[in-house]
């Protein structure tokens, strides 16, 4: 669903091996922070309509970064230049799948 939005430069991350509160992270980017907010928006419609709802939710209303927390999966949405100032990426890149 992210994707047809315009969802840039997504990459998933397997840390189960290093974390104990989720198994995946998703990251990827938005052109501008109401993309990000958009991009967030649509994460939740489609992940709410197969019965999966977030246990927490942040920076919606910045759109900087917002973070989507499903549990087993953890969900990031940075405005591009946010996601290379923290570059999570860099930090967890022996995790990429």
């Amino acid at each position: 669903a992210a994707i047809e939005k315009k969802a840039e430069d997504p990459v998933i991350l397997d840390v189960r091996k290093l974390c104990s509160f989720t198994d995946f992270f998703v990251i990827l980017s938005g052109r501008s922070t109401r993309h990000v907010q958009g991009l967030a928006e649509t994460i939740e419609e489609e992940l709410r309509s197969r019965r999966l709802s977030t246990t927490k939710a942040e920076g919606l209303n910045e759109g900087t970064w917002v973070l989507l927390d499903y549990n087993d999966i953890v969900v990031h949405i940075f405005y591009s230049e946010t996601r290379k100032f923290y570059d999570i990426e860099g930090l967890w890149h022996d995790f990429t799948i």
